[in-house]
């Protein structure tokens, strides 16, 4: 079974859709991550969940 790394952040009602979408696709071109979860509140703030799968390395002798 996968296992993931999670980060999860805010975003302000302010910011605008273009600004998250530049943000989120920063993070899944440099960082690896992928879009998990995203949310949106009634007062207009959003949170999102990105992941990423971790990779064990195995020892070689």
């Amino acid at each position: 079974m996968a296992e993931y790394e999670l980060q999860q952040f805010e975003v302000s009602r302010t910011e605008t859709r273009g600004a998250v979408r530049r943000l989120l696709t920063e993070h899944a071109e440099y960082g690896g991550w992928e879009l998990a979860r995203l949310r949106r509140y009634p007062d207009g703030t959003r949170r999102v969940w990105l992941r990423r799968r971790i990779i064990k390395v195995m020892r070689t002798f």
